[in-house]
């Protein structure tokens, strides 16, 4: 039995340069979103700041992630200008980590990541935008693959700064002797600031200096990945990908109509929404909501898992406990592996349920066993599967739902950043107020919220799909193309 079947490898075959494009764009996206956490500490040492200061350059990173998704459809008129796009953000990420080594100051630090944050953003937006039109309702499979290489990028990215990291304090007293910090303080600090300064309240009486002499060798790592993210993206997006798409330009295939894939802020605007049923805007509200929720858990996992293995009742070791960050991106990244395949064999709505099932059900059980290290460590796992293809399945689904021509990948990138970061926010002010238990609570009860949506979009989808059928019975010829699209997935 073949693994694809000779019309999606045909479409491949057709468009392999500009998939490769978005992912190799999408790998180097992950390898640059996932770097400031590992090197925050010695990104603290060289601004001379406290750790309440240097957070705030992660909400500067991620504030302006978001701006960029939702403005993201901007440049996308054309493949020729998606590709221009491309090639200029991945060069400005690439130029902002060159110079990040001379940023003595946490505010020239803050306004060098804001920059990165906003390429970040339109990379991610247009990159979705792309692949889905490029392969509209065969786009489930590629939209895996491309959420894949994020998660590549991310498992990569600790291990080119590891090597660069201080084991102690990179700045020395005015005594010129290192502080009290030890290397097992610091990476306890590491994996705490991890959830973006979520538990500052809890790790603040460690003892760091901010004025004294900097020994850091982080820049090494900072122009490693600079290099990195200029090679990938170069070479894929070449002068001869671009001189083609130019040849392009004028082709349909890639281009737009003045309805759909716009900015989060065009498809606000009231005058192009008139005429569309109610149902139109219901899918992008709550699938927006779903993908707000499911990003958000991803985040607040990612983020707090390690507050949580520390704390009473685990009071797990904090080099153990370190770890499960990083099982949980491995299991994502091989929960989208996987999916690459369940998203030829098997429709989105089966897919969706399932995983969103399995989320309500591991968090079940790790409020169940919450006193359990061993059970801890295998719910990460199999959480990072089930919810690993929430995104990427949502985005293709509504997109089919609404006949590509809403706003559905704006929307739902632009709520996918949001949730990431208000999320984050709100369960770690949770956390603080009411002690580490509430993380699992927390978790668990936005599941059920987005299972619920989930079955609210299924319903208001049906709706939809019947409203469009009337509308098109007057029309034989609409009737029969509206009868004789192909669903996505083999059942």
């Amino acid at each position: 039995m073949k693994l694809l079947d000779e019309r999606i490898w045909a479409l491949f075959k057709r468009h392999w340069k500009y998939t490769l494009t978005y992912w190799s764009v999408f790998f180097s996206f992950g390898l640059c979103i996932a770097f400031l956490g590992p090197t925050v500490l010695d990104l603290r040492c060289q601004t001379h700041s406290s750790l309440q200061q240097i957070t705030w350059v992660f909400f500067s990173q991620q504030f302006f992630l978001l701006v960029g998704s939702s403005l993201g459809g901007l440049f996308k008129k054309t493949l020729l200008s998606s590709l221009w796009t491309l090639f200029s953000c991945s060069l400005i990420i690439s130029l902002v980590f060159s110079i990040i080594p001379l940023c003595n100051h946490v505010s020239l630090l803050s306004v060098a990541m804001a920059i990165a944050g906003l390429a970040m953003g339109v990379i991610d937006t247009i990159s979705n935008l792309q692949l889905v039109k490029l392969y509209q309702r065969d786009s489930a499979i590629f939209l895996q693959a491309l959420h894949f290489f994020i998660g590549v990028g991310a498992l990569v990215s600790p291990l080119v700064a590891d090597p660069f990291l201080s084991d102690d304090s990179c700045v020395l007293g005015s005594n010129w002797t290192l502080n009290s910090s030890s290397a097992s303080d610091l990476g306890h600090l590491r994996n705490s600031l991890v959830g973006q300064g979520g538990a500052i309240a809890n790790i603040s009486q460690y003892p760091l200096h901010t004025e004294g002499v900097v020994i850091t060798r982080v820049s090494y790592a900072f122009w490693i990945i600079a290099l990195i993210n200029r090679l990938l993206p170069c070479s894929s997006t070449g002068p001869r990908l671009i001189e083609r798409a130019d040849s392009q330009s004028n082709s349909s295939p890639f281009e737009d109509s003045d309805e759909g894939h716009q900015s989060f802020f065009y498809c606000c605007n009231l005058a192009k929404l008139r005429g569309r049923p109610a149902t139109f805007f219901l899918l992008h509200a709550l699938g927006g909501a779903v993908v707000f929720i499911t990003d958000g858990i991803i985040g607040s996992y990612a983020g707090f898992v390690y507050t949580y293995a520390v704390s009473p009742p685990l009071l797990m070791g904090h080099r153990t406990a370190g770890y499960l960050d990083s099982i949980f991106w491995a299991s994502i990244t091989v929960g989208r592996l996987a999916f690459i395949y369940l998203s030829y064999r098997y429709s989105a709505p089966r897919l969706l349920t399932v995983s969103l099932l399995g989320v309500i059900l591991v968090q079940c059980l790790l409020m169940i066993f919450y006193t359990s290290c061993v059970f801890l460590f295998i719910g990460t796992c199999v959480l990072g599967l089930c919810i690993s293809s929430v995104f990427p399945s949502m985005l293709a689904f509504t997109e089919d739902i609404l006949d590509y021509k809403g706003c559905a990948t704006t929307v739902l990138v632009t709520s996918a950043s949001t949730g990431e970061m208000l999320l984050q926010l709100i369960i770690g002010s949770v956390i603080d107020s009411q002690g580490s238990y509430s993380f699992l609570l927390c978790c668990t009860v936005t599941s059920f919220i987005s299972f619920c949506l989930f079955l609210l979009f299924l319903f208001v989808q049906r709706h939809h799909r019947n409203g469009q059928t009337v509308k098109h019975s007057s029309d034989p010829s609409q009737g029969m193309d509206l009868k004789e699209k192909p669903q996505p997935g083999g059942s």
